[in-house]
């Protein structure tokens, strides 16, 4: 039976934003977007986030422009329980909080996205202000993988579309049973959907 993936993204829902993570020390991370490539990282040490918007607390959030997952200890015990070998789990302070959060890293990137199923795809060209990411996707609507392709991970990136935060059924169920999320899941397995998702 082909297993289900999907597209983890903010949901529109009141959420409160934090920042970028940041060392706690002061400062700046070098590569501040490194939890949203799909690569295991060195221990970063203590990290910290500010809350820019108060919100509504929310279980499971991405952080500042990068997108950085952040979850709260409910939440990172899923991705340890269901895909130990999927992620890395860095404890991270959110100003103001006293309960334990976590950032969330996948640490694979899949050769996986089947393009012609997608509704749209957007490449990056090499007039692009950014020449490096010639040949990866710009966007991609109506996002479609082959779940052939995946092998046992439950958590990752699409390789050359590592915005994509990527989860099986099973993490997706798990999150659900937590609750009180600032995400949406976006199915990314199956036929293509005829409307605009």
């Amino acid at each position: 039976m082909e297993r289900n993936f999907y597209w983890v993204n903010i949901a529109d829902v009141p959420q409160w934003y934090i920042t970028t993570p940041v060392p706690a020390s002061g400062g700046a991370f070098d590569e501040p977007w490194m939890f949203g490539e799909g690569n295991p990282l060195p221990d970063p040490g203590p990290t910290k986030a500010r809350v820019r918007n108060p919100g509504q607390k929310r279980a499971l959030v991405f952080a500042g422009v990068e997108r950085s997952p952040i979850g709260t200890e409910a939440a990172a015990n899923v991705f340890r329980t269901h895909a130990p070998n999927d992620v890395q789990l860095f404890p991270i302070t959110v100003e103001g909080e006293s309960a334990r959060y976590f950032i969330i890293n996948a640490t694979k990137t899949v050769d996986c996205i089947d393009e012609a199923k997608c509704r749209e795809v957007q490449h990056h060209t090499e007039n692009d202000p950014f020449p490096e990411h010639a040949g990866e996707y710009r966007w991609i609507y109506g996002l479609r993988i082959d779940p052939s392709k995946v092998g046992g991970a439950h958590v990752f990136r699409p390789r050359k579309f590592k915005t994509a935060f990527i989860v099986s059924e099973e993490i997706k169920a798990a999150l659900e049973a937590v609750g009180n999320l600032g995400v949406s899941f976006e199915r990314v397995t199956g036929p293509r959907s005829a409307h605009p998702e």
